[in-house]
């Protein structure tokens, strides 16, 4: 996947619904919507000892560093997972 999209977004702002080609998506009905359930993993507080240098590095990258973490977390045991 590449990083940067190529959808021409100012073009596709400046449209109205109407003028959108959904035709190779299918519309979505209410009882879709009524069934629907959003499904988050549950948090849970840990103490977790880390290497200052490791941790100094991730919060450096601003916030939302400890959601980063679990996302590389979860991508290494998703591959571990896999095998």
């Amino acid at each position: 996947m590449k990083k940067t999209s190529s959808t021409d977004w100012k073009r596709l702002e400046a449209m109205s619904d109407e003028e959108i080609d959904t035709s190779d998506i299918p519309e979505l009905e209410d009882d879709f919507f009524e069934k629907a359930e959003l499904r988050l993993p549950v948090k849970k507080p840990v103490t977790i000892r880390l290497d200052s240098d490791v941790l100094d590095w991730f919060k450096s990258q601003g916030q939302g560093y400890q959601t980063r973490i679990n996302h590389l977390l979860r991508q290494y045991m998703e591959a571990k997972q896999s095998h």
